[in-house]
């Protein structure tokens, strides 16, 4: 069994790494950074994203965000199966945070007395000290400030990284993404501008749940009691569940995302782990980062995208057709058996020029 004190230990080994890291600026470059303007930004869960303008206004700034780390059992399935999740303020994945080149991300993060395990933040868009990782270990009790530079554009991961124990935060939830737009806003392969009308972010994760002698999942009073038998299963490296938002369903039915014949939606994906397929039966992905930055010019007309497994990727469709659209891993095992599967509902007119039932169903004719 991994305990607290274990954890704690595995803290220290690794903040005494951290301390021989330099990590302070220049007298003028902190007078320059005090100059700039500052903007508090109040995060939302997924799939939902703060507001944000897709063009910038005025000069960089210092965006701050506040994130409360939350380790708590989290329903992932309709029949009750239950993961010991560990979460980036509350919800898997953790949310989206959107700045723009050149602006400074300043992140406080809380590590509430109430949890058993230390933990950190490895920024994927941040440059030096591991991502972050190196300067922000925090155990129970304690919070951290860490601010970086938005240098390079995209959409980008971020993940718990605590010494000896990466894997098994993050594949209990400890995920988000970072996303960093130009200043002058998201541009085609022939430099127009092109914007959304709405943004989604769906963050897939794997689990590992153990099973007891019967094949039932069990139940853990704490992480610490889960740690040996999650270890287990994920070493086997097959996944129990691949879900889109921390559950089965989670983006289904009335969570289904929403959108209007004529609007164009900005799908972020992420996936810490693993390699996926994201597509979306019966739309299409009209320009694509499918590596999610934005310096590349975007591919266009994509059925079906790839999101390397530590990565974010980003896709614009417009909505032509009304209905109801899921969208899915096209690894369709998984989409279908193990979860990662989403709906989009969409309102508007029938168009019969794109698709229309020419004749219904009816008995084969005799000859």
């Amino acid at each position: 069994m991994f305990t607290r004190r274990e954890a704690l230990i595995g803290a220290v080994v690794a903040a005494a790494a951290a301390a021989a890291i330099p990590a302070f600026p220049t007298q003028a470059q902190t007078a320059d950074i005090a100059a700039l303007p500052r903007q508090k930004v109040s995060l939302v869960a997924p799939p939902f994203v703060h507001e944000h303008d897709q063009v910038a206004k005025g000069g960089p700034k210092v965006v701050e965000f506040t994130m409360k780390i939350e380790e708590k059992p989290i329903v992932i399935d309709d029949e009750g199966t239950t993961l010991r999740g560990m979460t980036f303020n509350g919800s898997i994945p953790g949310p989206m945070m959107v700045v723009h080149e050149g602006d400074y991300v300043e992140l406080t993060l809380v590590n509430p007395e109430t949890n058993e395990m230390p933990h950190n933040i490895d920024f994927h868009a941040a440059t030096g000290a591991l991502g972050g990782g190196a300067l922000t270990h925090v155990n129970p009790g304690e919070q951290v400030t860490l601010r970086f530079k938005a240098t390079r554009t995209g959409t980008f991961v971020y993940h718990c990284a605590p010494e000896g124990m990466i894997p098994w935060h993050v594949v209990s939830g400890m995920s988000g993404t970072v996303m960093v737009l130009p200043r002058e806003g998201l541009k085609n392969e022939k430099g127009e501008p092109v914007r959304y009308d709405k943004i989604y972010y769906v963050g897939e994760n794997e689990f590992y749940i153990p099973r007891d002698e019967n094949g039932k999942y069990k139940k853990y009073e704490s992480l610490g009691e889960s740690y040996d038998d999650t270890l287990k299963v994920m070493r086997g490296l097959i996944p129990t569940h691949v879900v889109f938002n921390g559950k089965v369903g989670s983006l289904t039915g009335k969570n289904a995302m929403t959108a209007k014949v004529g609007e164009t939606v900005m799908i972020v994906h992420s996936q810490a782990n693993r390699d996926t397929r994201p597509h979306l039966i019966g739309g299409h992905g009209d320009y694509v980062w499918e590596e999610g930055k934005f310096a590349n010019p975007p591919a266009k007309d994509l059925e079906t995208w790839f999101i390397r497994g530590g990565s974010a990727g980003a896709a614009l469709y417009t909505f032509l057709q009304p209905g109801v659209y899921a969208y899915v891993n096209h690894n369709l095992i998984e989409a279908v058996e193990l979860g990662a599967t989403a709906h989009f509902t969409v309102e508007g007119e029938w168009n019969d020029d794109l698709m229309k039932q020419v004749d219904a169903p009816r008995p084969i004719p005799m000859n």
